[in-house]
């Protein structure tokens, strides 16, 4: 097991990532907090994992509540299940949620442990890639809307990040390719060596090498908690971990919830933001077109679909949570490795992307 931590003063807490964690109780029963438990997980990975779990919580008061599975299912109405769950099992502030399951699962049950009694302890534990390098790092916790993605949610820390690679083994082929898009993200934005590791390294994780997969994730897992430690609530630095994110929501949104996954939606956001750049002359079109085939390597879609129209994914974008008094703010880049805060940005420019990107 390798274990990171990020650093939050008395909010700290521990990434534990390693093969069989989920059936080895004592290697996460010391992050819960009280008597109750609720284990919230959903149809597909509930089966799997589910009873590992729950023998390992001893003699607490626990129940589970398994939701459908699926984006389109991270709303308002599966939170209230949520609550309803947490009522029923008389849960007290010193109550935990476990989340057990990808980044649905994870931003849901955050979510609805941010505002249980106004905040009680929840346990991450991934069972997606896209959800162990990302997602449930950094306590941004959220349900959809209709009119976008993740615009009602709360940042609250997980108690701890319980990351059992042996999940990926189970996880669908196409599931683990948007699970690369973020981490090609890692590189793209920030970390140019590690975008050149991974296009020298990509067979093996497509091949689900473990050893590759678990230095993957650990090596995401660093870079993330050190900037949620210099900026937990997204004042600055944090918002470069967007890179793609303000494109790819808008697509998510437009397609329909579960029509395009988040790491696909990501993937195509990033070659977006890149070509943009590009055009911007902020950076080369030759660093676009790395990007691009690095993704498409790893099976990503790097195209809008043809049947997503340019001007409502620009309206989408007005609604993103970067933007500043009605002011578009986007992540663009220097080029590999190079990402920056953009403000301002001219909405002529961007709609001509969008339409060329068909």
């Amino acid at each position: 097991m390798k274990q990171l931590r990020v650093e939050l003063g008395s909010r700290s807490y521990p990434i534990r990532i390693g093969a069989g964690l989920l059936g080895d109780t004592a290697r996460w029963r010391d992050t819960l907090g009280g008597r109750h438990v609720l284990v919230v997980s959903n149809e597909v990975v509930a089966p799997l994992y589910l009873q590992q779990v729950t023998a390992g919580l001893g003699d607490r008061a626990f129940s589970t509540l398994i939701l459908a599975d699926g984006e389109a299912h991270k709303t308002l109405d599966s939170a209230a299940q949520v609550f309803a769950a947490l009522a029923q099992l008389k849960a007290s502030r010193d109550a935990t949620i476990i989340a057990l399951g990808g980044g649905v699962i994870g931003d849901l049950a955050g979510f609805a442990a941010a505002c249980w009694m106004r905040g009680i302890a929840c346990v991450q534990m991934p069972t997606t890639l896209l959800a162990m390098v990302d997602s449930s790092v950094g306590g941004k916790t959220a349900v959809d809307l209709a009119q976008g993605k993740n615009l009602v949610g709360a940042f609250h820390q997980p108690r701890a990040v319980i990351a059992d690679t042996a999940t990926l083994a189970t996880l669908p082929e196409r599931e683990l390719r948007a699970g690369c898009a973020e981490v090609v993200k890692y590189g793209a934005l920030g970390d140019a060596a590690f975008f050149e590791w991974l296009e020298e390294h990509l067979d093996a994780l497509l091949a689900r090498d473990a050893q590759m997969l678990a230095a993957t994730i650990a090596h995401c897992c660093e870079q993330k908690a050190a900037i949620v430690a210099r900026d937990e609530n997204e004042t600055g630095e944090r918002a470069l971990l967007n890179f793609g994110h303000s494109f790819g929501h808008a697509l998510e949104t437009a397609a329909g919830y579960g029509t395009l996954l988040h790491g696909e939606a990501v993937s195509i956001g990033m070659c977006l933001a890149a070509r943009l750049s590009a055009q911007l002359g902020r950076a080369s079109v030759a660093d676009a077109e790395r990007l691009a085939k690095l993704l498409q390597r790893f099976g990503l879609p790097t195209q809008i679909p043809a049947d997503l129209d340019a001007s409502q994914l620009l309206e989408l974008m007005r609604l993103d949570k970067k933007n500043v008094s009605g002011r578009l703010r986007l992540i663009l880049w220097r080029g590999i490795g190079r990402a920056e805060i953009a403000s301002d940005v001219d909405e002529a420019a961007i709609h001509s992307v969008l339409v060329r990107s068909h």
